[in-house]
């Protein structure tokens, strides 16, 4: 994906600091990370479809099927 805006953000000093200290140790750009904050903020706050709705209700309920293990997940997703 082409990455063609910018964002300013104000922040204190000893924060920047911590944050490019970590960023340096992780080998990670601070762009990325903050693109994957952004993403996963992103993700927290939508709204979920019909199918992921009835499946949260299901499981409030103790209803719904239970899944043991990876395998059985995969078999039942027929993956």
């Amino acid at each position: 994906m082409a990455k063609a805006m910018q964002m300013s953000i104000k922040m204190e000093p000893e924060l920047h600091a911590e944050f490019m200290a970590v960023a340096a140790n992780t080998h990670t750009p601070a762009a990325q990370i903050i693109r994957q904050l952004i993403r996963g903020f992103i993700a927290r706050h939508e709204t979920p479809n019909a199918t992921t709705i009835e499946a949260m209700q299901a499981a409030d309920r103790c209803e719904g099927k239970r899944i043991i293990d990876a395998g059985a997940l995969f078999n039942d997703l027929e993956i």
